[in-house]
């Protein structure tokens, strides 16, 4: 089917959440095949979480182009290999079946909307109101007011661009001088900047992608906070609530304790419930690789509270919990620490941490959505000879986003009392580690390798991360408390997302 202008090409959706694999499926060149299509799509649904899903982030792609028509002596072909409406027809084909491709190799949900060929003004500004998350052009020629428009248009845009791939775009030539600098020295573009252009390569175009799907989901959270706010510091209490709500649009929603004791006092007073937490207990303590070092009746009691954790979420439309205070009133109304609460509720996709703290929040909760994977929330210990210690009672076990890690669920360490989980982390698995300061300005990334889970008198749940960077740096400039860990490399993601939020990140492997 020959494409016309302005009209859409058929529309690809890749429906479902795929949580297990980041950052490495797509490499290389762009010429992707239908029998790669079907053995990527074979791995994603090998690999696929059962985590909660996240939104679809829905990719608006469009071929700028123009058709060169010949004049007598003077210049009037720009670069391009996109010279007839032919050849405009067959890219926009081609352009289709590997933008397929990469939505069957994607493990998250991407839903690729028709492409739309942009060859004037109105074409462009047509984008533009397309109801999706970011805009995909590939700038093969055209005008450069058509790539401004749709760069201005509010949703994040991405620019690909052909070099070896070919035919070779006009954009290729240009777009750091001309797009990017207005043909001047210094960068001029406000809607754009390098790191959203792509030459060829769509597993530079995949990762990018990621990113955005995390920020989508991050932003907006409904957050429940149990018991109020509670930070961990004076700058995180005083700016952390308004941080959320004005960058990244948290809901944030209030349950007083009150509510909490009465939902728990009727759930303890329904005979099938209580039958259902106690069967619900037996089955985690029946798992192959769990050990009991604590009294039963706490683990009963957590997955009690978790059942009223959930109702008070699903009523709230949460994603997000956090609990303030938990050695306060709520350890003696759940009789235990929520920590092995936290971590059933982020082994299902949820994001569940200690204390209401949105200073650890949103990097807990982003990374949550980049990776499809659970966040741990840990603290921070001491840098030195390359090795940072992060530990934490509240430790989610599936941290791969499909499969529990062995664990012994002890007592909190603290209060020697309850039920948390001492997971045995896998030694050598690479780690996404992230610092957010307390003044909500600036978070350190830094890529880690789990040497060992020990057994210190500390929160259970223990990682030593040998640091892959400059480990000096870290130590002398280091900000915050918490460090957020996944499984898993996404530092890229990651800094890319913050661009798009103006939050300032030191990558310390970069």
């Amino acid at each position: 089917m020959a494409a016309n202008d302005g009209q859409e090409m058929t529309g690809i959706t890749r429906r479902g959440f795929f949580g297990a694999v980041g950052g490495t499926m797509v490499a290389g060149s762009a010429a992707l095949t239908d029998a790669g299509c079907a053995e990527a799509a074979s791995v994603s649904r090998a690999l696929r979480s059962s985590l909660v899903p996240g939104r679809a982030l829905r990719v608006k792609p469009a071929l700028a182009y123009a058709i060169p028509q010949r004049q007598e002596k003077t210049s009037w072909r720009p670069y391009g290999g996109l010279k007839t409406r032919a050849d405009v027809d067959q890219e926009a084909r081609r352009i289709e079946q590997e933008l397929k491709t990469l939505a069957a190799q994607a493990e998250f949900a991407v839903e690729v909307l028709p492409l739309t060929l942009v060859g004037d003004a109105g074409q462009a500004a047509a984008v533009t109101k397309t109801e999706c998350d970011t805009i995909l052009v590939f700038g093969s020629g055209g005008d450069q007011g058509w790539l401004e428009t749709m760069a201005a248009s509010g949703k994040p845009n991405l620019l690909f661009v052909r070099h070896r791939s070919g035919p070779v775009y006009l954009w290729y030539e240009i777009a750091h001088w001309r797009l990017l600098r207005k043909s001047e020295d210094a960068f001029k573009e406000p809607n754009l900047d390098v790191d959203d252009v792509v030459v060829d390569d769509y597993g530079e175009l995949l990762w990018r992608l990621r990113a955005l799907y995390g920020l989508k989901n991050a932003r907006g959270t409904v957050s429940v906070a149990l018991g109020g706010l509670q930070a961990y510091s004076k700058p995180g209490q005083e700016r952390g609530p308004a941080h959320v709500k004005e960058v990244w649009g948290y809901d944030v929603k209030h349950v007083p304790v009150a509510q909490i004791e009465g939902r728990l006092r009727q759930a303890r007073a329904d005979v099938a419930v209580m039958r259902e937490v106690e069967r619900q207990a037996d089955d985690l303590l029946a798992q192959p690789n769990v050990t009991l070092g604590t009294e039963r009746r706490f683990v009963v009691n957590s997955f009690l509270a978790l059942r009223v954790f959930k109702a008070i979420m699903k009523e709230a439309g949460a994603t997000n919990l956090g609990v303030a205070n938990c050695m306060g009133p709520l350890i003696g109304l759940l009789d235990t620490p929520p920590c092995l609460v936290l971590s059933l509720l982020n082994d299902e996709g949820w994001t569940a941490f200690c204390h209401a703290d949105y200073t650890h929040t949103p990097p807990g909760v982003l990374l949550r959505w980049i990776s499809g994977k659970p966040s741990l929330v840990s603290n921070s210990h001491f840098p030195h000879d390359g090795v940072m210690t992060l530990a934490h009672c509240a430790a989610p076990r599936r941290m791969n986003g499909q499969d529990y890690e062995p664990t012994r669920i002890l007592t909190h360490f603290e209060s020697d009392y309850g039920a948390a989980t001492k997971v045995e982390y896998a030694k050598g698995q690479v780690t996404t580690n992230i610092i957010p300061n307390l003044r909500c300005t600036k978070w350190y990334g830094f890529r880690g390798r789990i040497l060992d889970s020990p057994a210190y008198d500390m929160c259970r749940s223990q990682m030593d991360v040998r640091i892959d960077g400059d480990w000096r740096r870290l130590l002398r400039t280091m900000e915050g408390f918490h460090t957020i860990t996944c499984y898993g490399d996404y530092l890229r993601e990651a800094g890319y997302a913050l661009k798009k939020l103006q939050i300032e990140w030191d990558n310390v492997s970069a």
